[in-house]
């Protein structure tokens, strides 16, 4: 089981306690509508850059500052939305998109900084601009060249299960995109099978097994009861010896449990951070961070008897 990491000279000891991870959605089509680009229906004739200009890399850094006095550990910095059937966006549209946020908080705030991108090309400027590790969604699978940029980079790699598919995503109005007839011969067994798979990549590669961190993805090509079965079963996930990342944070799984949508979901993500820490999580990645650090460090308290 591996210890500890450490980024940018920092310790993260895992075990000692649960790490949170605030998001930074730098788009205008995110399914939990905190995107920080205004919708390009308000403003069709600008470019991203221009709808984001400095009011929009502003409210970005007041809300990361927020995060960072809250008692977030890492900011996670996204350019492209990955709701059940979003259209991706070019890598150049990507980095427009991240880099300046990026470089600010670099330049201002005194925090881990993720990138959450598959391609290559937007990982390795983003962390040239400042960015301390990288956040794949697709575990390394989509882009070939993003686990060389991060062996050459010495940095750490979130490697996320993913089977999502427009072929079983479904859009309802009022709660947004989910998965539906999702084939798994055995839910948990393919998805470690598939994470391992992940592993044997970055490794190849010449990333250190204490650089890799996994994530089950959560709402990413699994319905509604897979979800709800892999949550119970996250001690399994734990149990294959690396540190585990976990996003609930107002996913379509909850707002289908309790038919609410997303900007609704409060305390059924409370809920899943807290079964998330007892079963194994060593960081909650999450929107709303004030609201989640309490419910990480009572839980913490109960499970760890760790009282900050």
């Amino acid at each position: 089981m591996i210890s500890h990491l450490i980024i940018a000279g920092r310790t993260l000891t895992w075990g000692s306690r649960t790490y949170i991870m605030g998001i930074l959605n730098i788009t205008p089509d995110s399914f939990s509508g905190d995107g920080l680009i205004a919708p390009s229906s308000q403003s069709s004739s600008l470019s991203d850059k221009q709808r984001m200009g400095d009011n929009g890399i502003s409210t970005a850094m007041e809300l990361a500052r927020r995060f960072v006095a809250a008692g977030a550990d890492i900011l996670d910095v996204g350019g492209e939305s990955t709701r059940p059937g979003a259209e991706p966006v070019s890598a150049a549209v990507e980095i427009e998109r991240v880099l300046p946020v990026i470089r600010a908080l670099a330049t201002e705030l005194d925090v881990l900084v993720s990138i959450d991108t598959y391609k290559a090309e937007v990982a390795e400027a983003a962390l040239e601009a400042g960015a301390h590790l990288v956040n794949d969604v697709w575990g390394l699978k989509a882009d070939p060249g993003l686990a060389h940029v991060i062996a050459r980079r010495h940095v750490p790699v979130i490697l996320m299960h993913n089977r999502s598919s427009w072929a079983n995503a479904e859009i309802r109005e009022r709660l947004g995109g989910r998965y539906v007839g999702v084939p798994y011969v055995n839910l948990l067994e393919d998805i470690q099978h598939e994470l391992m798979e992940s592993v044997a990549i970055a490794q190849a590669a010449g990333i250190p097994t204490e650089h890799i961190i996994l994530d089950p993805g959560i709402g990413f090509g699994k319905t509604v009861e897979q979800n709800l079965e892999l949550f119970n079963r996250l001690d399994e996930i734990r149990a294959m010896g690396f540190p585990v990342l976990v996003g609930p944070s107002r996913k379509s799984f909850i707002g289908y449990t309790l038919n609410l949508p997303p900007d609704q979901r409060l305390e059924g993500t409370a809920a899943a951070v807290a079964v998330s820490i007892v079963r194994g999580a060593d960081i909650i990645r999450v929107h709303d961070v004030e609201f989640m650090v309490r419910v990480v460090r009572m839980t913490d308290a109960i499970v760890r008897q760790k009282i900050s």
